[in-house]
């Protein structure tokens, strides 16, 4: 196995240590031109580390934000679309709203009128988790956002990646939402992307305000575009820029074996640009979208892979959707770490996804969940 962590540090912090990181040992360590240490550290079971340290950055301060203790007014936006009667019809999505609103109800203390529902089995229009309907509710639910408000957002459906337009993605896609109306646009602008759910959900809530959002969907790990995610050992995770560039590579290397020669052209084309700039398009990202908000945000999968809709207890579900409440239930006093590991350990042995967190600020992982 094979991890990449990204840090800036103060000058007082003590790192890194001058005989390893925990009970991994130390093999190497590079400069680059960028300013960029990388310290290469491995362990008797065969697993790398790759921690990045951008010491240029040191004397930069942390984001200020505040937490929420979630004892304010609560919200939440449950939305659930099956895609009844077309040929991308999933199964468990709607069920999976109606088992979030009861845990939110027995386990976290958010009422019925305070909530929006948007399924594709409603009758009134309003109700319906159209484009338009998506994104009026997204706005009512972070309208008047106080310190320690608890607003809780949950979508359940496809979700999938478009190119970046704007410059802002590491991996030159931006990731999507699909409305049950998004045939009816032109090309792709059916869907919703994450630059605009976090313009709306993310960017206007205050200091101190929660907002916990689960995104249950394909390509789904970086939705609300939030710059910090975190590993299951409980540090900020980096990408893995040569991990991606093999992928581009491959993809390359198919298109020419099948004499698209302009295929592959633009897909070396593509890697190359995602290598030169996604360092620098992270950082920038972590400056730019961080919050003053208490954001936090469980996805049911890496950006690059794709969320099950499966079989549980005898009834169709997300995957992710039933790991995370189930868990839960079961231990409610978790902490984000164990909650994180938790999930993941649900579904390791069935499904091949990885479902990731992240925030709009660093966070302590040894914090209890709240929402």
């Amino acid at each position: 196995m094979t991890e990449n962590y990204y840090h800036s540090y103060s000058r007082t912090s003590n790192f890194p240590p001058s005989e390893g990181y925990g009970d991994y040992t130390e093999e190497t360590r590079e400069e680059s031109e960028d300013g960029t240490t990388t310290y290469h550290y491995t362990k008797s079971s065969g697993d790398e580390v790759f921690l990045h340290v951008r010491h240029d950055l040191k004397n930069q301060p942390p984001p200020s934000f505040e937490l929420s203790n979630c004892q304010g007014k609560k919200r939440a936006l449950l939305i659930g679309i099956n895609y009844t009667g077309t040929p991308n019809e999933l199964k468990g999505c709607i069920n999976d709203v109606h088992n979030v609103k009861n845990f939110l109800t027995t386990l976290y203390g958010f009422q019925e009128e305070d909530m929006v529902i948007l399924t594709d089995d409603q009758e009134e229009p309003q109700l319906i988790p159209t484009r338009a309907n998506i994104l009026a509710a997204m706005e009512w639910l972070v309208h008047d956002a106080n310190p320690n408000d608890s607003f809780f957002f949950h979508y359940s459906g496809h979700g999938g990646s478009v190119k970046d337009i704007s410059g802002d993605e590491d991996d030159g896609y931006d990731e999507t939402i699909y409305p049950v109306d998004f045939q009816e646009f032109d090309g792709e602008s059916g869907q919703i992307i994450d630059d605009d759910m976090h313009d709306i959900m993310v960017r206007p809530l205050c200091a101190g305000c929660r907002l916990t959002a689960i995104f249950d969907s394909c390509h789904s790990a970086t939705a609300l575009d939030l710059p910090y995610i975190y590993s299951t050992h409980g540090v900020i995770k980096e990408m893995n820029l040569f991990k991606d560039a093999g992928k581009g590579l491959l993809t390359a290397g198919v298109a020419y074996l099948q004499g698209d020669k302009m295929g592959a052209f633009s897909s070396m084309k593509d890697t190359a640009m995602r290598l030169f700039n996604a360092r620098d398009v992270g950082e920038q990202n972590r400056q730019q979208n961080s919050s003053p908000a208490d954001v936090i945000m469980f996805s049911g999968c890496k950006d690059d892979q794709t969320s099950a809709d499966s079989q549980e207890a005898g009834k169709a579900t997300g995957a992710m959707s039933y790991a995370f409440t189930s868990t839960l239930r079961e231990n409610p006093n978790q902490s984000y770490h164990m909650l994180l590991n938790s999930v993941r350990d649900i579904l390791r042995n069935k499904y091949e996804q990885r479902p990731q967190m992240s925030s709009s600020h660093p966070i302590d992982v040894n914090l209890m969940f709240v929402c």
